[in-house]
């Protein structure tokens, strides 16, 4: 077996493992941030479970950290009670960026971890299957049900040679997503092998695994190795550490390969993950913003790479350079080693540990500005500012570019490779990471006025007739749908008031219109709902009384959050979504019986007066799910 097969192997609750079966695997470790958590825990405490029944959850604070109003500051509150009651551990604001801080503290190899974060595969870097998911299927897997899943097809990358000078892990992922694009990914985990391997530390093979998200495949994968033993005893967690390495004779339903020797600096242009250019090709290109850091490329080893290129130079005048390092643990240790001197004395600006201008929560850049960025994601309007130019790139870019105020080529700028060894021991301090109480009956729930209760859908009616609200096209973003940022953000536990911004990066009209309506029907293009786990792309909607979805295709996360909230996620043809019309009604005159019975659903637009049929590929628990009004219903049934 490979990896992939082993790990799913060890924790198969339910299923055959063979591609395209719905299969369920237990869960060993579960995280949430405080942009999806608080309302993941209103769904674990609605179940009425004591405590989590996980081996480790822990509830981190790294996403609404700017405490502009009372909102952000009660909600960590909420968070940090809830959790001391239900068993959770809890990362204090400030403490660091979910993956990182878990990657460096509580990650296992041979252990799986769901996450309510479309980036929890970053944990992968170490052996484990780490999966991002929906708040909702957070919460039961908090309480001890398993997570359910198409068996995805496991391809196997191939990581040939060695990194030349001014190239990166970060241009390795990059290379992956211009071989497989944004959807390349879709049902599919990927495993690295190869003999490059021996080289990647685990920060460098995070990086790749966290920016697998991008591809949006299930999940990324490296084995556990001596170089995963080499990080887990720095982290003075020599004890955690288990080897895990395919079988010689191992399997893979697809294969790629990298050849790191022949590896340029790359950079993803504006605006998708996978508008993958050379370095060389937009290199002279002005910069005016630079910013290191978010969930992936903050580790101690990129910012020490940042640190030895800027040291004894200056951040070019027309460029603003900010740091956001992931953790607690890397500032600490950049502060006593010198490295942050190096850093602030050449101009840069330092952040919080926290995503910060990663999801648009503050350092939006200028109007018509271009922004390099060792980001995951560089979707339009993602920094926070209209039509902005959104450039990815790896810190060795990031840094040469900050320097001469255009984007410029590392390898050019190098007289030799920058190589930072992985430290023989990390700072260890987790003073800001809170144990749940011993006393649990004695915890009092803090909650602010902004919380409000979860909102709920009846059971699938017979019939549906809706009209269709908003038509969209490919690659449609969970940022699109609900956006983020320092004004939204702070909504998240307040379902009914971040209804009023669904889809209004594209349409400002939707929500008084689906209002109007009283509910209706969305159609998007092709790999509708990339991008983030938020189910809020779909919970809101749904409280909106959103029915259904035509779609030419979905992302993984957001169907399972549509069908998880009773949406009827429904794939169309090219041809029928060239068909349908925004203010077209149309009737789904069998829609239960359908779901319950048969493997397609049939609906009429009244407009054209054309009848069509659209095969759903529920399967036979989704159905379920979907006649119940969601899956909170499902499982309180179930009881």
């Amino acid at each position: 077996m490979n990896v992939v097969q082993k790990l799913i192997a060890s924790h198969l609750a339910e299923g055959e493992m063979k591609a395209g079966n719905e299969i369920a695997i237990s869960i060993d470790q579960t995280l949430t941030q405080d942009a999806t958590g608080t309302m993941a825990y209103l769904e674990f405490e609605a179940m009425g479970i004591p405590k989590v029944r996980t081996r480790v959850s822990v509830s981190y604070v790294d996403h609404n950290t700017l405490q502009s109003g009372f909102e952000n500051a009660d909600d960590h509150r909420f968070l940090q009670t809830i959790a001391s009651k239900y068993g959770v551990y809890f990362s204090r604001p400030g403490n660091g960026i979910c993956h990182q801080v878990h990657l460096e503290r509580f990650t296992k190899p041979g252990q799986t971890l769901l996450g309510s974060d479309s980036h929890t595969p970053n944990a992968g870097a170490v052996g484990m299957l780490a999966i991002g998911a929906g708040g909702l299927n957070v919460a039961l897997a908090m309480a001890g049900e398993p997570f359910w899943l198409v068996m995805p097809k496991v391809v196997k990358v191939n990581l040939k040679g060695s990194l030349n000078k001014g190239v990166s892990a970060k241009d390795i992922i990059l290379d992956v997503l211009r071989q497989l694009t944004v959807k390349g990914g879709v049902g599919k985990i990927i495993e690295y092998t190869g003999e490059a391997l021996k080289d990647l530390t685990v920060p460098e093979r995070a990086t790749i695994t966290n920016m697998g998200a991008e591809l949006g495949a299930t999940s990324s994968v490296f084995p556990s190795d001596d170089q995963t033993r080499a990080f887990f005893t720095a982290q003075g967690r020599a004890e955690d550490w288990t080897g895990l390495i395919p079988d010689i004779d191992a399997v893979y339903d697809e294969e790629i390969e990298v050849n790191l020797d022949s590896l340029v600096p790359l950079t993803a242009a504006p605006s998708s993950p996978d508008n993958i250019k050379t370095v060389k090709e937009v290199q002279g290109i002005p910069v005016k913003q630079v910013c290191i850091g978010s969930c992936v490329n903050s580790s101690y080893s990129d910012l020490m790479v940042a640190a030895r290129m800027l040291k004894g130079k200056k951040v070019h005048p027309d460029v603003s350079l900010t740091i956001s390092p992931g953790s607690r643990q890397t500032l600490q240790m950049v502060s006593e080693n010198g490295a942050l001197a190096d850093i602030v004395s050449a101009g840069a600006r330092i952040l919080e540990s926290t995503c910060g201008p990663c999801i648009g929560m503050g350092q939006s850049p200028p109007t018509g500005a271009v922004t390099l960025r060792t980001f995951n994601r560089n979707f339009p309007g993602r920094s926070g500012t209209p039509n902005d130019q959104s450039y990815l790139c790896s810190p060795m870019t990031a840094a040469a570019s900050a320097i001469k105020g255009a984007i410029t080529d590392p390898a050019e700028e190098l007289s030799a490779p920058v190589v930072i060894p992985l430290p023989d021991r990390y700072i260890i301090d987790d003073a800001m990471i809170v144990a749940p109480s011993t006393e649990p009956d004695k915890v009092v729930v803090e909650r602010g006025p902004n919380i409000k209760p979860f909102p709920v859908k009846k059971p699938l009616e017979a019939s549906l007739t809706a009209r269709i609200i908003i038509k969209v096209g490919d690659n449609v973003t969970t940022d699109d749908i609900m956006p983020a940022g320092a004004k939204i953000l702070p909504l998240r536990s307040n379902i009914p008031a971040i209804s009023e911004y669904v889809f209004s990066k594209i349409d400002n009209e939707f929500t008084s219109r689906a209002k109007a309506s009283e509910g209706g029907i969305v159609v998007g293009g092709n790999n509708y709902g990339q991008g983030s786990s938020r189910e809020h792309a779909a919970l809101a909607p749904m409280y909106l009384g959103i029915k259904v979805v035509f779609a030419k295709s979905f992302a993984r996360i957001h169907k399972d959050n549509l069908i998880n909230f009773g949406i009827l996620p429904l794939t169309v043809e090219p041809e029928i979504y060239d068909s349908l019309e925004e203010g077209s009604e149309i009737e789904l005159p069998d829609a239960a019986k359908e779901v319950r019975e048969s493997d397609s659903i049939t609906f009429v637009d009244k407009k054209s007066a054309k009848s069509y049929s659209t095969g759903h590929g529920f399967t036979q628990r989704q159905r379920k799910i979907i006649l119940a009004g969601g899956l909170l219903n499902y499982v309180k049934n179930k009881s």
